[in-house]
């Protein structure tokens, strides 16, 4: 029998051939640039950026206004009840019923002066006609145009109640015994039914006691009130014209010594009103001293007013006082600008050695006797400008002389670039400038929030 007989076969192992990951690679570059990033961004220096816009400035003032007017008190000729044909800050005519005295309280129906008070056709139609205008030319730039129609409809609406006053009036004394005289109007004015002792002031008596409102006391004059003979009765306001006087320091006067017209808010009726301007001097003290020639029947009855007054209303690129930095700049007399060629592009020219060169320059500013300012990163100190004369001689200038500008560093391209500045008006925290300067801001601009954080040409992250 056969023995069978194994065969042996000998399997050789080859190792594999390794292939790259592609995926492996791009997610190990991917963490590498994260890692990267996050370091950098971890350990770079924090900016703060500010967007450069259009805005505003309102620098205003508030003051206590001291009013003084062209104003007459007169006196009740006997004693008793008054009641009064008008009401308060009407318009008087010289001979009309003012008031009435009796000896005891007139039995006058109570309620709302304008209850069953009716407009004619004509006034009617003629505050129609003011709202359909008012309507068609109203914008929010005019927003005080509504007080001023407020003020309008007002008047028509008091006229018609003191004629529904004046007739009720005279229902209710017609055969009265008790009614002792009528009288008329001693002038033509605005009626006005307070006193308070300050009708007689004036700018020579006008101290600073006057303003101490601490002491100050006035007296309303109502319907139904007992008075005596010798009493004050009525006050009429003679003028449309009238003054407000307001307190300043020896600082403010100085500066508004100069301007004659200022525009004035009153906080009353938040009317904006323009007023003439004078400083006074008493010793020591300094009034300002506005005139207004308008809108003296709103505030017939009002001693002290709050005035503002809007000395600053610039508009521009608004940037923060933060922002706002020096920088030196070589100054050069404007004769040494010069041109070559074709070129409108301006220069100087600059001595090399034995020979002399053309070099472009840019001009960051230049004063109004013609001095410029150049950039002191094209010129090494002490570096000689040539001008040739119309004689053909020559003079020469050195570099040399450094004067300041304002400025910002604007980061648009990634990095601290000065940027010159105009300032036109300013407040505590923001200065407005100019817009459209040769090598200024221009709106959308971003700049540095604290100029003093970066250095010029340094790389800003944002």
């Amino acid at each position: 029998m056969k023995r069978k007989v194994k065969k042996t076969i000998n399997i050789r192992h080859y190792k594999n051939k390794q292939e790259m990951n592609i995926g492996i690679v791009l997610f190990a570059f991917i963490f590498i640039y994260l890692v990267v990033t996050i370091f950098t961004y971890a350990t770079a220096k924090r900016i703060s950026v500010y967007e450069v816009r259009e805005g505003s400035i309102v620098k205003d003032n508030s003051y206590t206004g001291l009013v003084i007017r062209k104003e007459q008190v007169f006196y009740a000729d006997a004693s008793g009840y008054v009641n009064y044909f008008q009401d308060e800050n009407s318009k008087l005519r010289k001979g009309n019923n003012i008031y009435v005295l009796s000896h005891n309280k007139l039995n006058i129906p109570s309620g709302n002066d304008t209850e069953g008070t009716t407009l004619t056709n004509e006034e009617q139609n003629n505050l129609i006609y003011k709202i359909q205008d008012f309507n068609e030319s109203y914008t929010n730039g005019h927003f005080s145009s509504v007080y001023s129609l407020k003020t309008e409809i007002n008047s028509a609406l008091h006229g018609a109640a003191n004629q529904s006053k004046t007739s009720q009036l005279d229902a209710v004394i017609a055969g009265n015994s008790d009614v002792i005289a009528t009288y008329p109007s001693d002038s033509d004015g605005i009626l006005v039914l307070n006193v308070d002792g300050y009708e007689n002031l004036t700018e020579d008596t006008l101290n600073n006691k006057n303003f101490d409102r601490s002491n100050y006391e006035s007296t309303q004059l109502t319907d139904q009130t007992k008075i005596k003979a010798g009493d004050p009765v009525y006050k009429v306001v003679t003028d449309e014209n009238w003054d407000v006087y307001i307190q300043l320091d020896k600082k403010t006067a100085a500066s508004l010594a100069g301007i004659q017209y200022v525009k004035t808010r009153i906080n009353k009726n938040n009317d904006t009103i323009w007023a003439d301007l004078a400083i006074v001097r008493k010793g020591d003290d300094y009034y300002g001293h506005l005139t207004y020639d308008s809108a003296m029947i709103q505030y017939s009855n009002s001693r002290f007013l709050s005035v503002e007054l809007i000395l600053d209303d610039q508009s521009g690129l608004k940037i923060p006082k933060s922002a706002v930095i020096e920088k030196l700049f070589y100054t050069i007399p404007g004769e040494y600008l010069t041109t070559s060629g074709n070129s409108s592009s301006q220069g100087v020219m600059i001595q090399d050695g034995d020979s002399v060169k053309y070099q472009t320059v840019d001009i960051y500013y230049t004063e109004a006797d013609g001095t410029v300012y150049l950039n002191p990163e094209a010129f090494e100190s002490g570096t000689v400008l040539i001008k040739t004369g119309e004689s053909g001689t020559q003079e020469t200038y050195s570099l040399g002389d450094q004067r300041a500008l304002k400025g910002v560093f604007c980061i648009n391209k990634g990095y601290a670039i000065f940027k010159t500045i105009q300032i036109l008006c300013e407040n505590d925290d923001y200065y407005i400038i100019q817009e459209g300067t040769d090598y200024g801001l221009s709106n959308y601009d971003h700049i540095v929030q604290d100029g003093h954080s970066v250095t010029e040409n340094e790389v800003v992250f944002q």
